[in-house]
């Protein structure tokens, strides 16, 4: 089993920048891929960003060019760094890992962190 804790999240101007931490913990070797997803009020969730360990990723168009996954094998820790936030982006973001090479990644999954862009 993995664990998956996220960080980071909070209320930011438009404009601005937040980053997202995602921290697994438990049977982490088992983990060939992570992502985020987000859901907004009244939405269904979405994936806004995905990574394996292969070096593979994945964007939404929505925040291709503003948005940077990555990972640090060594913190066990994946990371969504988010810049120049529009509204449009408040939701609860939440991290997923899976252990297989896979870009929609869903086997574990976070508690959410709520973000919230104001205009």
């Amino acid at each position: 089993q993995v664990q998956l804790v996220e960080s980071g999240g909070g209320l930011v101007q438009a404009g601005g920048s937040l980053r997202l931490s995602c921290a697994a913990s438990g049977n982490y070797f088992s983990i060939n891929a992570m992502g985020w997803y987000r859901q907004a009020p009244g939405k269904q969730r979405e994936l806004v960003a995905a990574v394996t360990s292969g070096g593979n990723s994945y964007y939404a168009d929505s925040v291709r060019g503003r948005f940077t996954i990555s990972r640090d094998n060594a913190k066990n820790t994946a990371y969504l760094q988010m810049n120049r936030l529009k509204p449009e982006d408040t939701a609860v973001y939440y991290c997923a890992a899976d252990e297989l090479y896979n870009l929609t990644p869903s086997d574990y999954w976070g508690q959410g962190t709520q973000v919230t862009v104001s205009s």
